[in-house]
């Protein structure tokens, strides 16, 4: 009841933004953790092992902090929704190159294009649906757009648990490159969408403001940068953590499934849709909760419920005790993770809210890109290829790691955009 009287404060226009940033988010993600989901089939069709597709992983998140600059430029220059509609363009048209890519190399720059793109739709659209929404309840509502991930990626692994198996194709219609077709095709779903939204009327009001002063458009206020650099910082080292632990518990858990439990890919997709399901769960529950207990107090103690959770997630050897750990690991890693998209653009200054939350959440993933890799490395090289004793640990240094940059961070907890804005633009007259 209370997810549904949120949803009707909203007039109709806020509605159909926020529908169509956390669909765009979750088109997004969904293409990406079919990725996931396939790496094996994908390193037995082109005959090597799943360290080497898992750099797939890796250029996908190097590639990113490009996406989230290029993009969040544009979307500073010519607004917040045109520059969604092509940022979801294409990632779905490098997801369809990524079906159809000859050998490794091939796909692994297929991997980079679609990583470019994917970077670039975050930080946009939370900008879009965060600057269109009242500011009280920005907790929930930041709770249920990251989530768009989680919905993504249990997506995901619905698809490959029902469909994979019956999937026999051969050469260019293997099963692994028919699941990336199908990945193609809801993004045009999400184009569709975005006729229907508007543009924030924070950037509209600003724009306004800008040429009503004759003021040099807003991408170009990047000249002031340094201004904001230690804050910049802060958030690259936050998103730094956060990736680290979300991706450190997420994507390389199918095959850890798959490899240290010998489980079918049907039981795969089961538990990974179980565990998604509570991460959906802790995203809009944390996310509602940090409106009344503040964004850093939660998100520490999400983070550190992570690591009690650790013997069901990575240790248990039946699946309804796995699928239990899936589900409340992920509900405390996502739990912490659902406040982000609220937190980071509090802490970001106004005049480059659209650069700023994507571009530090993109370098912290360019940070923390060597993770799938390097777990794969180290269970390789000391366990014979376990990963459970190497994620393990990922969980309770990330969770960690996580909990002491928060602390030392300010809290900016519904705080009046409107009201920001002006006070940049005076502050911006006076810089040099």
């Amino acid at each position: 009841m209370a997810f549904l009287s949120e949803f009707k404060r909203l007039t109709s226009a806020q509605r159909n933004t926020f529908a169509a940033c956390f669909l765009g988010w979750t088109l997004d993600a969904f293409d990406f953790f079919l990725l996931t989901v396939c790496l094996k089939a994908i390193a037995a069709d082109f005959h090597v092992g799943i360290k080497e597709v898992a750099e797939a992983i890796f250029f996908t998140l190097v590639m990113r902090p490009v996406g989230a600059l290029i993009f969040g430029l544009m979307a500073e220059r010519y607004g917040r929704r045109p520059t969604l509609i092509v940022n979801i363009i294409s990632f779905s048209v490098f997801e369809l190159a990524s079906a159809f890519a000859p050998s490794l190399p091939i796909f692994l720059l297929c991997r980079a294009l679609f990583g470019i793109a994917m970077g670039g739709e975050w930080g946009v659209g939370a900008a879009l649906a965060l600057e269109t929404l009242p500011s009280t309840g920005r907790g929930f509502f930041s709770g249920v757009l990251q989530e768009g991930y989680v919905v993504g990626n249990l997506l995901a692994a619905a698809l490959y648990g029902l469909l994979f198996s019956h999937l026999h194709g051969t050469g260019m219609f293997t099963g692994w490159r028919v699941m990336f077709m199908i990945g193609a095709l809801p993004a045009l779903l999400a184009f569709y969408m975005q006729f229907k939204i508007e543009e924030s009327p924070i950037w509209l009001e600003a724009e306004k403001r800008r040429r009503a002063e004759g003021s040099q458009s807003s991408a170009i206020k990047f000249a002031h940068f340094k201004a904001y650099l230690p804050s910049f910082l802060f958030l690259v080292v936050l998103m730094t953590a956060f990736n680290s632990f979300s991706h450190g518990t997420q994507d390389l858990y199918p095959t850890l499934l798959e490899k240290d439990h010998g489980l079918a890919s049907g039981n795969v997709g089961l538990i990974i849709v179980i565990a998604n399901i509570g991460a959906l769960l802790g995203g809009i529950i944390c996310g509602a909760l940090s409106e009344k207990f503040g964004r850093k107090r939660m998100i520490v103690l999400s983070a550190l419920a992570a690591i009690p959770m650790i013997p069901l997630w990575a240790w248990s050897h039946t699946i309804p005790m796995l699928a239990l750990g899936g589900f409340l690991m992920q509900f405390a890693v996502q739990g912490a993770f659902g406040i982000i998209p609220a937190h980071l653009n509090e802490l970001s200054p106004g005049p480059v809210r659209a650069v700023f939350p994507g571009f530090a959440y993109q370098l912290g993933n360019l940070c923390s890109s060597r993770n799938g890799v390097f777990q794969a490395a180290l269970a390789q090289r000391y366990y014979g290829g376990i990963l459970t004793t190497v994620m393990t640990w990922t969980v309770v240094l990330g969770a960690i790691a996580i909990a002491i940059v928060t602390s030392l961070g300010r809290e900016a907890r519904g705080e009046d955009w409107s009201q920001a804005e002006t006070t940049a633009s005076v502050a911006e007259k006076s810089l040099p």
